[in-house]
């Protein structure tokens, strides 16, 4: 059996949005089914890559004999890991089964990350193996599920709440006050209620009933853009989910990170049309997100056409 580290980084793409991360990357890469290998020159730093489900930041390369030979060279490096096969995948589910398992049991939430890091590995073909013990996501492959609630929320959007709070590994509680901004018709503004935070929830479209009468949660019913922060006053988190051009949202954020009167930010960068293939992201407005000291910008597994950016304390 013989180990080489590999000089790059790997980055997993997201199904339907694998041109998105040809784009960021360049020419010069070489893929591997969902795999994107960049050699040293092409990779680019960790928070200039945004539109990957994960990033495997220390590549190795491990030529083995049997089966059993691959499990233990993975063993030895550290216990969590998993797969993204696209070919060998018998071989690949035999090394797998050697493995310490990794549940793939949807999530209650608040939930708090482990911290033992999380590899991940592939097959190449029957004797090769590519594996890195450091990635960018602490879920295995990048995917988290969480355990749904399909009757009180007023829609899915709160998943994009709870895996952007489980990512901060911190989240509002009893008496933090929040700004849900786009809130209609409730999804964030629930998933914060049941944390037990104050949510002042603003939105040109009303909250759904059940949501505006939790315990906590005050409406206004404007276009949440054009209040000043000063009339909103201090908050301790600033949620935004907001359908708008990326530059609209970065110029409103820049009022309320000049005011000073928030700590932590969760907002969505919504691209326009539909996504996949032909249809451009915003990088340049993207990267001035990411340039905000403090921040990530991620693509969350429950985001469409969109991202992230999350500042915390």
């Amino acid at each position: 059996m013989t180990e080489s580290p590999l000089a790059g980084k790997v980055y997993e793409a997201i199904p339907e949005f694998e041109d998105h991360l040809e784009k960021e990357l360049g020419p010069g890469c070489e893929t591997w089914g969902p795999l994107f290998y960049a050699p040293v020159d092409n990779a680019l730093p960790r928070a200039e890559s945004f539109w990957n489900r994960n990033i495997w930041l220390d590549p190795q390369k491990i030529e083995f004999g049997s089966i059993g030979e691959a499990a233990k060279a993975l063993r030895d490096i550290q216990r969590n890991w998993a797969s993204t096969l696209f070919t060998q995948f018998r071989r690949g589910a035999l090394i797998a089964e050697k493995l310490p398992p990794v549940s793939s049991k949807p999530h209650g939430f608040p939930w708090l990350i482990p911290d033992s890091p999380m590899g991940a590995w592939t097959l190449l073909d029957a004797h090769t193996l590519i594996a890195s013990p450091d990635c960018s996501s602490p879920f295995p492959a990048g995917v988290v599920e969480f355990e749904e609630d399909k009757f009180n929320p007023p829609s899915r959007a709160y998943l994009k709440c709870w895996e952007s709070l489980a990512r901060l590994r911190r989240w509002p509680g009893k008496g933090e006050r929040c700004l849900d901004a786009g809130a209609s018709p409730g999804g964030w503004t629930w998933a914060l209620a049941n944390l037990g935070a104050d949510i002042v929830a603003v939105d040109r479209a009303a909250l759904d009933p059940r949501v505006e009468a939790m315990p906590g949660v005050s409406f206004i019913k404007h276009d949440a853009f054009t209040l000043k922060p000063e009339e909103i006053g201090r908050i301790d988190w600033l949620f935004c989910d907001v359908i708008c051009y990326p530059p609209r949202l970065f110029e409103w954020i820049e009022k309320w990170l000049a005011s000073g009167l928030c700590r932590n930010f969760v907002c969505t960068i919504k691209m326009q049309g539909p996504g996949g293939t032909g249809s451009d992201p915003d990088f340049e407005t993207t990267r001035r997100f990411a340039a905000i000291p403090g921040s990530a910008v991620v693509h969350l597994h429950h985001n469409k056409h969109e991202l992230t950016w999350m500042k915390a304390e």
